[in-house]
């Protein structure tokens, strides 16, 4: 097979891979991506995109069954509905193929040439590519590193038979009578919660002593109550041994005696892992930082002419930040004087209620030396949210006490994911809590609690 020669080379099309060869393509440079499974990556195949459309159908379902059993007040009347997860994963399905599709035609338009295959470094202008119709060498000027991550596995509950990963737990055709989840992370809980609702009974077991450790007990304490209320049994402190008899999970509980969880799918969820194996990186001479590959302000790595963006490259392991990432890189190459100066990479928790993050939290900002002043607006006073019968949760705003300047924004609440722009843009253009609660929200909507919060803050909120 003949050698291919290019300006760039971007190995993996996840999210930060995918972006960069589009957007190097669209600068005219001459680019190749290999990949060796569809193109998105674990966010459009086997994560976000999936997920979160499960979780979708297990919240409409949970809907619907409720009114027939005359739970919910808004005067709807149903008949006993069923649900058929081999109908909904086919749904599912769909729309994954609708969306790699989408992303290869994109990287047709930009003249990216696509190898299909698995990339080997020889060096660090150099891959060998696997392919159904042999080896092909691929040279380039400039290499992107793309590679993603994979699922974290335990040492005593590898992945196979009952014991599945997020990836296999997306592909069940029939929810599990009963699911032990391990890891109440979000992965874990956004998972957990929707196969509760499809009817599997579920138990989450976590090592630590809070749930989504990652976030304050303001945010976590709605998704801790909504987990109590849909059944879901939550085991803090407690450790995963191993399956006992290839059908129970055995457990050490807080207290230090041991357990078993009946279980028909263990779904491990214990985090992610820089995907740094297996594609050669022993013949490049990259600087390391602990697990991740290191990188500069322009993602440059210790070897010229090699970046890397998305997971591989460090937390936070997000599918925007890989974009971002990505974009900048390529423009980068082209010529353009770009760098990585973001003031914020929001994360969202798809559990119930939704989780958003911006910025810093009061703890966060405190610990960064500021002096801060802080407010929250709750959803009960919320007249959308009432009309949706969503009142659990809040927005909180968190500023500097002596200039106003907002330094990080937070909710909890159903449907809070969509707020996220509000609050990285009021970031990035550096507002001050008079700007936000001078800025005029529709009426009536969610985002009313984000200028209220900034109100509250001050010292006159309006509608509390």
């Amino acid at each position: 097979m003949k050698d291919i020669s290019c300006t760039v080379l971007v190995v993996g099309a996840g999210p930060g891979g995918y972006v960069a060869a589009i957007r190097a393509g669209q600068l005219g440079l001459d680019t190749v991506i290999v990949e060796a499974k569809k193109p998105g990556g674990t966010c459009l195949n086997v994560g976000c995109i999936p997920s979160k459309a499960l979780i979708h159908a297990a919240d409409e379902f949970l809907k619907v069954r409720e009114m027939a059993e005359g739970r919910r007040t808004p005067g709807i009347r149903l008949e006993s509905p069923s649900f058929d997860l081999g109908a909904c994963r086919d749904w599912k399905d769909g729309i994954v193929n609708r969306l790699t599709n989408g992303v290869a035609g994109l990287l047709k338009k930009a003249r990216v040439k696509t190898v299909e295959g698995w990339a080997t470094f020889r060096d660090g202008k150099t891959v060998e590519v696997t392919t159904a119709t042999g080896p092909q060498v691929i040279r380039a000027e400039h290499v992107i590193i793309a590679t993603g991550s994979e699922p974290v596995t335990l040492p005593s509950l590898p992945f196979g038979g009952r014991v599945i990963s997020s990836t296999e737990a997306l592909a069940l055709t029939t929810p599990p009578e009963r699911l032990v989840v391990v890891g109440a992370g979000y992965i874990g809980l956004e998972l957990g919660t929707a196969f509760r609702k499809l009817g599997s009974d579920v138990t989450v077991v976590e090592a630590t002593d809070r749930i989504l450790p990652l976030y304050d007990a303001d945010l976590t304490r709605p998704v801790a109550n909504r987990l109590s209320d849909l059944g879901i049994a939550v085991h803090l402190g407690a450790k995963a041994r191993g399956m006992a008899g290839g059908e129970a999970l055995l457990v050490e509980t807080a207290d230090g005696s041991e357990t078993r969880f009946p279980a028909d799918a263990v779904l491990v969820t214990v985090g992610r892992r820089p995907l740094t194996e297996g594609w050669g990186r022993e013949e490049l001479a990259l600087d390391m930082d602990g697990r991740f590959i290191a990188i500069d302000e322009h993602c440059r790595t210790s070897m010229r002419g090699v970046y890397a963006v998305g997971d591989v490259t460090g937390e936070p392991m997000l599918a925007h930040r890989a974009m971002a990432q990505g974009e900048m890189v390529a423009e980068i190459i082209a010529g353009e004087k770009r760098a990585w100066d973001k003031v914020s990479v929001p994360a969202v928790c798809f559990t119930d209620p939704e989780i958003v993050t911006a910025g810093l939290s009061p703890d966060q900002a405190r610990g960064a030396g500021f002096e801060i002043k802080t407010g929250q607006f709750p959803f009960q006073a919320n007249g959308r949210a009432m009309t949706t019968e969503s009142e659990e949760g809040f927005v909180r705003i968190v500023a500097r006490a002596d200039n106003h300047l907002v330094l990080g924004l937070q909710a909890v609440g159903v449907g809070v994911s969509e707020l996220s722009s509000s609050f990285s843009l009021a970031l990035e253009m550096g507002c001050r809590l008079e700007d936000v609660a001078a800025t005029i929200h529709a009426h009536p909507t969610l985002s009313e609690a984000i200028p209220e919060a900034a109100l509250r803050t001050l010292g006159h909120a309006l509608h509390i």
